[in-house]
């Protein structure tokens, strides 16, 4: 029994994602240099209640994926969360040195989905917008998924759902395509600088060890 719930303490790392989103809610408040990167295009994308549902499942998603990587292969598992750690830091000092906002919609009354949008609305404060941590996370994952080689199946329902995250930001209007294409580039810059150079380092320590 010991043995078994030691087997399993190294998820318990999956805590410093919370623990780290305490500074989100510190820096999410506004100022008087608060940025807006909304362009032509954004005002162009409607919004859709619709998408508050995968909008919502964003932290569900996530953690259920890295107990995934967990059981599937430690080296993604250990290498994906310490990205998003990193990816986490990095985006609180940005909202730190760069705050943005943006505006949202009349979301009208009724229907479940409007209430959702509005229970969203009321506990988020619109800013903490450039880059997305939702994008951040799901690209995160995304790349995750194809590394630990789920199969065919799982990797597509993978990306299904973590690009219906990324869209979701923008259709019910939490982010607009700057804060998207920052959450995006953060991630290809964190897997480019600190991910290849984590995976040649624990591939040469599972080659050291199987010798």
């Amino acid at each position: 029994m010991n043995r078994k719930f030691a087997a399993y303490l190294p998820l318990c790392w999956l805590l410093a994602i919370p623990v780290l989103n305490v500074f989100y809610g510190l820096l999410n408040h506004g100022g008087a240099d608060t940025a807006r990167l909304v362009t032509e295009w954004d005002r162009l994308i409607p919004f859709m209640p619709v998408f508050i549902i995968p909008y919502l499942i964003w932290y569900p998603y996530v953690f259920f994926m890295f107990v995934v990587f967990f059981k599937k292969d430690r080296q993604v598992y250990y290498r994906s969360l310490t990205l998003t750690c990193i990816g986490l830091a990095v985006c609180y000092c940005i909202f730190y040195l760069f705050q943005t906002t943006l505006p949202r919609p009349d979301i009208g009354e009724g229907g479940i989905l409007n209430s959702l949008v509005g229970f969203v609305y009321a506990t988020d404060s619109p800013y903490n917008c450039f880059p997305s941590i939702h994008v951040l996370t799901s690209h995160i994952v995304l790349k995750a998924a194809f590394q630990c080689k789920l199969g065919r199946r799982a990797t597509t329902a993978a990306g299904l759902i973590s690009w219906s995250i990324i869209a979701s930001t923008l259709f019910v209007k939490q982010h607009v395509i700057m804060d998207v294409l920052g959450g995006i580039l953060l991630s290809e810059m964190l897997f480019f600088l600190i991910g290849r150079r984590l995976f040649r380092e624990s591939g040469k320590e599972r080659a050291a060890h199987e010798c």
